[in-house]
């Protein structure tokens, strides 16, 4: 996993809205402010579900702090969009469906739910990441456990600290 004081990757990926598709980059929102880059393993399954309506419920203390919370998964756009209106989720979901940008961030599993034997690789890690504005990594997180979720008080704690 990339650590903290490492260059974040950018990237270009899909989110689908109102519009149709859209293209979404790292440094167009790190231009604005400090990011909170989350990593999901998969649209509607039970704690990612979980915690994307958290942090959904939760989106204004971060725009309050100026930052942006983007979320990766590898699932495709048009799935996270009929999974973000089912479950009313509203921060934005990008689709990494090659798992590029989660390889990079060093958050992909080499075999997900190995136990089931679905041959899944690159899937994403649970994990977060805070980025500054000029792209640095300021806080970073994962968890092999895909039940773990993050300790959302340390991410919240590392973007009001790039507030000072």
């Amino acid at each position: 996993m990339l650590a903290p004081g490492s260059k974040a990757p950018d990237f270009s990926l899909s989110s689908k809205v109102e519009e149709g598709l859209r293209h979404v980059t790292l440094a167009e929102h790190t231009a604005r402010g400090p990011v909170v880059l989350l990593f999901f393993p998969m649209a509607f399954t039970g704690v990612c579900t979980e915690e994307m309506c958290s942090v959904s419920q939760g989106l204004d203390s971060y725009r309050d702090a100026g930052a942006t919370v983007l979320a990766i998964s590898g699932d495709n756009p048009f799935a996270q969009e009929a999974w973000a209106k089912k479950e009313k989720i509203t921060l934005p979901l990008l689709s990494d469906y090659d798992h590029r940008v989660a390889r990079e961030y060093g958050v992909a599993y080499e075999s997900f739910l190995p136990q089931f034997h679905l041959g899944m690789g690159g899937v994403a890690k649970r994990a977060a990441f805070v980025i500054d504005r000029a792209g640095i990594i300021r806080h970073a997180q994962s968890d092999e456990d895909p039940k773990k979720l993050p300790d959302f008080g340390a991410v919240q704690k590392a973007v009001a600290e790039l507030g000072k």
